[in-house]
């Protein structure tokens, strides 16, 4: 931006004899409405830029002289504020910066996070599962304040317990009071002579302690528990955070989950589905007996109501899905074969049969095989 091409006393809105109080208050009122924080847009940000160099250099004496005469007061430096940082101009000039008084040394602790592997039948059932952590917990020795026995925190001699120390520098908008974090006592306000030797002053230690959980039925992979507080205790005594339980369910060798229902397969002889029977089958509820009809069929479900898994906060389950192969043996001995073919002789199956069934059937292989489509 040159000097010559821009007018500075135009930007400012101001005549060119004014006095250095009515050039402040213009800028003063052109910087409260074009502040990035008040107009985030690009143009505005640029124009008000373009304030702020016209009051920097109209606000000093020399430099209004030099650009009066048609000289760049910027050319050589000028464009310094002596050493004082823009930002802290503005967080001062706008009420920012300042963290007014000091900050305690207690603070929240971090959430923690540990998984687990549980059973089909916990999650159908509930359990309470002990727990191992290692986690911060209070130091025992100075119960969390950080200072060794018989001493405590003194108040810090550079910032008399304020936590920030307070500076007055010059700048183009004349003096202003900018507060900073003391470096003495880090914003504290206090500073520990003696920490204590158990937790080098943090207030906290390493600990592995046990704990009783409680699973809900219902819970599957990737659930998470929530229990409050049972994190990693804040430093110098601050809140613990939470602790967080992921769940992972292993497989079963039986049951296989799909949401709430559970499905399983059972082997039936090709006689014993013929001729019907009864099965005794392991629930996981305990022994079920399972009634097969003659002529059950391959592929074939079961239904058993209220025995599938839990859902979660609520008391009631899914279904229990029993899938039924029928076996064909491979292997014969001569008499199971004369038997078999006996039978065929009396069914009259003694050779293969290739028919199509019609679309109105009921019971053939395609209109099985398309109810079965349909339905997916």
């Amino acid at each position: 931006m040159s000097p010559v091409a821009t007018d500075f006393y135009a930007l400012l809105g101001v005549a060119r004899d004014a006095s250095p109080e009515e050039i402040k208050k213009a800028y003063r009122k052109l910087a409260r409405e074009l502040h990035p924080d008040v107009n985030p847009d690009p143009e505005h940000q640029e124009r008000f830029k373009m304030v702020t160099a016209a009051y920097e250099v109209l606000s000093d004496p020399e430099k209004r002289q030099m650009y009066d005469m048609g000289g760049d007061p910027r050319a050589a430096g000028g464009g310094s504020s002596g050493g004082f940082d823009f930002g802290d101009i503005m967080d001062a000039f706008f009420g920012g910066g300042s963290q007014r008084g000091p900050r305690t040394r207690a603070r929240r602790g971090q959430d923690a996070l540990i998984r687990i592997q549980i059973t089909l039948e916990d999650t159908v059932f509930g359990a309470n599962r002990d727990l191992t952590v290692d986690t911060a917990a209070a130091c025992g020795s100075c119960a969390g304040a950080g200072t060794a026995p018989n001493s405590q925190a003194t108040t810090c001699a550079m910032c008399k317990g304020r936590g920030e120390i307070q500076q007055m520098q010059r700048s183009f908008l004349g003096q202003i009071m900018t507060a900073r974090p003391c470096p003495q006592c880090q914003g504290f306000g206090q500073t520990i002579q003696h920490p204590c030797p158990e937790c080098a002053g943090d207030g906290r230690v390493r600990t592995r302690r046990t704990l009783t959980i409680q699973i809900p039925p219902g819970v599957d992979s990737g659930t998470r528990i929530q229990l409050t507080g049972e994190g990693e205790v804040g430093p110098n005594g601050g809140p613990a955070g939470d602790l967080y339980v992921e769940i992972a369910v292993a497989p079963n060798p039986v049951f296989e989950r799909q949401g709430d229902e559970l499905h399983c397969t059972v082997t039936l002889p090709m006689t014993s589905a013929a001729l019907g029977t009864s099965v005794t089958f392991d629930t996981l509820d305990g022994e079920q007996v399972l009634d097969i009809r003659a002529g059950t069929q391959p592929g074939e479900v079961l239904l058993l109501r209220g025995k599938g898994a839990a859902r979660l906060r609520s008391p009631a389950r899914g279904d229990l899905h029993v899938h039924l192969l029928v076996e064909v043996p491979t292997k014969l001995d001569d008499a199971q074969t004369a038997l078999l073919r006996q039978l065929a002789a009396l069914r009259a199956e003694e050779g293969a049969r290739v028919g199509v069934d019609s679309h109105e059937a009921t019971g053939g292989l395609f209109s099985r095989l398309k109810d079965a489509f349909s339905q997916k």
